[in-house]
């Protein structure tokens, strides 16, 4: 299954006179990827490049930042690859140091700092999270409201009040059919559950 990161974590190389320092983070978006990477050119004004690397499904990017193409971004981006990450960013900092160290030594360099920064990360697995709507009469409202709080990462989004009671919830697409089956016995076939393709986006 595949993994993201719970919080940032940093490494810092010298290699050669040149310092690199590396940060990996959750990230889910290309936007945000951008807001912190403007952030860190502030943060290190005399920098020689900020190189990134976004694995986020179809907002994934590499940027060399004007090293020579395919030495920092797209190794940067294997190393999260070959982690099965998902939704997350690193970025590397380089100062350079006046020794230039080749396209092979960029390369080792970028992928040694994500690799090491990865290394003090802590991963969570993703959970796939599933919408439920269902309505039942008044007097089954606290049985689904208890029986949603005792059941592990659910979260009713909303309830609204009518002829009957709607439920609104989430859980991990993983419990959600053990949930669904038990909630129907327990309100003994007076639950009504309203398909995902009728609800609103």
């Amino acid at each position: 299954m595949p993994q993201t990161l719970r919080a940032p974590a940093s490494s810092e190389l010298i290699i050669k006179k040149s310092r690199f320092i590396g940060c990996v983070q959750p990230m889910t978006d290309r936007a945000s990827a951008q807001a912190v990477v403007d952030a860190l050119w502030r943060q290190h004004p005399g920098a020689a490049h900020v190189c990134w690397a976004l694995l986020a499904g179809g907002q994934s990017a590499a940027v060399d930042d004007g090293e020579p193409s395919g030495t920092a971004g797209r190794p940067m981006l294997d190393v999260l690859r070959h982690q099965d990450l998902e939704g997350v960013l690193a970025t590397v900092v380089r100062y350079f140091g006046g020794i230039k160290l080749g396209a092979g030594g960029l390369v080792r360099a970028y992928t040694d700092a994500v690799a090491q920064a990865l290394l003090q990360a802590e991963k969570v697995t993703i959970q796939r999270m599933q919408i439920l709507q269902c309505t039942a009469p008044y007097p089954l409202e606290g049985l689904i409201r208890r029986m949603v709080d005792a059941a592990d990462g659910a979260e009713l989004l909303q309830v609204d009040h009518g002829s009957v009671v709607t439920f609104k919830l989430q859980m991990p697409q993983s419990t959600a059919d053990a949930f669904v089956s038990a909630l129907n016995e327990s309100g003994q076939g007076r639950i009504g559950w309203i398909k995902p393709d009728a609800l609103e986006d």
